[in-house]
């Protein structure tokens, strides 16, 4: 089964329409109703819209005994304002699809259409549109949802563009992916002071100051080894912005990552227990809270197998350089109930980076993508 020129023409369209009016996580719905009418004329047996959120699942049945495979991608953009002269560029102030999640929906509604025409010969594939990637808390937010259960998969897929590789070569492998990350938010309390007093409060400057470089320095191990962790100091302030008063109050915002889900809980102690130390000797109260929490993205070695076979039959070039990446996904979830894998598909050598202000996801990806995945169901499914 192949896409047809009329097909790349719709998809192409229908991609740089999502690119137009992007939507930042758990704000998709106009997004998510794009989906669904882009695809209603295919015929799903089964359509679950609101899935975690906003997350839309169609199912394809074959109607008899099978495997249950899914397909998915992530219906968000970035909140960063696009720098482009493109015809389709984003049509919402401070927010674009600079991630490339525009091709992703685009790859799996290619599926839709193929699967709309043919149904699999055995089992049932769901095309998973999952929200709120960027922030962690969608893919755990679709499992989590109770109607879940009944299109829980036996092996689950997904891929990400990749630029700096060439376009239409797979970086895949085995093991870890994607590493865990979880974002810290550190509060220090004291108490606020005329500027032309400052002895007469207690302020959080000398602990922000020692904190900074010592939560940096958390990090240890080489990124080769599964004992690798790094923290990354991402935001800083402290008081009012003002002359006449010294502060009372501080934040520090730090990501945390490891290699290895095991190692996060250690990770996240010792940040802790260093705050307390430094609250504690400049008479300050601290809090903490966690946010944006990835678990490290695991690839399972049966479900590489199936997307290598499909890449060699498909005369896709893959091989596995450049990864585990230090970045987090949060398809990881899905493999804790599944055997799942994702793969990164090049973008080019040439463009610029996922997540600058000009990056836009090129449409010839969309019929590779498709031909991958394809070619993976029926492998599994006839």
């Amino acid at each position: 089964m192949n896409l047809t020129n009329q097909d790349i023409e719709d998809l192409v369209a229908f991609r740089r329409e999502l690119h137009r009016f992007p939507e930042i996580s758990n704000e998709e719905k106009e997004t998510a109703r794009r989906v669904v009418g882009f695809l209603h004329d295919t015929g799903a047996d089964e359509v679950l819209t609101g899935l975690g959120g906003h997350g839309v699942a169609l199912v394809y049945d074959s109607g008899r005994p099978g495997l249950t495979i899914l397909f998915r991608a992530e219906l968000d953009a970035l909140p960063i304002a696009e720098v482009s002269d493109i015809p389709h560029r984003s049509n919402v102030e401070g927010k674009g699809h600079m991630c490339g999640h525009d091709g992703h929906m685009a790859i799996l509604a290619a599926l839709g259409r193929l699967f709309g025409r043919q149904r699999p010969a055995s089992g049932r594939v769901v095309l998973m549109f999952q929200p709120a990637e960027e922030t962690g808390n969608g893919a755990a937010g679709v499992v989590a949802d109770p109607r879940y259960a009944a299109i829980r998969p036996d092996f689950a897929f997904s891929l990400h563009n990749l630029p700096g590789t060439p376009l239409g070569h797979v970086r895949l492998r085995d093991g870890v992916v994607n590493c865990a990350s979880r974002g810290l938010r550190i509060t220090l309390e004291g108490r606020t002071a005329h500027s032309s007093m400052p002895e007469s409060g207690v302020s959080p400057m000398l602990a922000v100051s020692r904190l900074m470089p010592r939560l940096a320095a958390l990090g240890s191990g080489s990124f080769d080894s599964d004992e690798f962790s790094m923290a990354t100091v991402t935001h800083v302030c402290m008081g009012e912005p003002v002359f006449g008063v010294a502060p009372g109050h501080a934040e520090i915002r730090v990501t945390l990552r490891t290699r290895q889900d095991a190692r996060m809980a250690g990770l996240c102690a010792a940040a802790e227990a260093m705050v307390r130390e430094e609250a504690e000797a400049h008479r300050l109260q601290c809090g903490f809270d966690y946010h944006e929490i990835f678990v490290a993205s695991l690839n399972e070695p049966q479900a590489v197998a199936h997307l290598a076979a499909a890449l060699d039959a498909e005369g896709v070039s893959h091989d596995g350089a450049e990864l585990p990446m230090r970045a987090s996904e949060d398809f990881g979830i899905f493999g804790h109930a599944s055997k799942s894998a994702m793969f990164y598909l090049g973008s080019g050598v040439d463009r610029p980076n996922l997540h600058n202000p000009d990056y836009d996801f090129p449409d010839d990806l969309i019929a590779i993508g498709a031909r991958i995945f394809m070619r993976t169901a029926r492998n599994l499914l006839g």
